[in-house]
């Protein structure tokens, strides 16, 4: 598992699955180190499906040129082998701003909102996750 102030990702192998917390008000940097750490954690899913189950209820917000470079991350996930992008948010605020990195990324198809992490867990596993 990786922590840093603003995220923390892990791996579930058995189930294919990345896990991630997001908190607070992310600047471009944080996205950056978020991007590159993300790449090594889910190295070992990238050759196959998987999928990723967010954590967003701590998020505040971010600037605005995060949401251009989690938009292209999110691109990378698809590119790489993400078929779900479940993410657990209720600020309207931050949905906002979401839905407009799941529009930059092309992700908007695979991805969800859930209110809680039950609820996006229980789509996964019905999904084979």
């Amino acid at each position: 598992m990786t922590f840093s102030m603003n995220f923390t990702i892990e791996a579930d192998l058995d189930r294919r699955l990345i896990r991630e917390k997001i908190y607070g008000i992310w600047k471009e940097e944080t996205a950056i180190l978020y991007h590159e750490e993300y790449k090594r954690v889910a190295e070992p899913l990238v050759k196959e499906k998987w999928a990723k189950l967010v954590d967003l209820s701590n998020w505040k917000s971010s600037y605005p040129e995060v949401v251009d470079r989690i938009g292209r991350h999110l691109c990378w996930c698809a590119e790489n082998g993400m078929v779900w992008s479940v993410n657990i948010i209720d600020n309207p605020v931050t949905i906002m701003q979401l839905e407009r990195m799941f529009a930059i990324g092309g992700t908007l198809g695979i991805s969800k909102m859930f209110r809680t992490i039950a609820d996006g867990d229980k789509f996964l596993k019905g999904n084979g996750f």
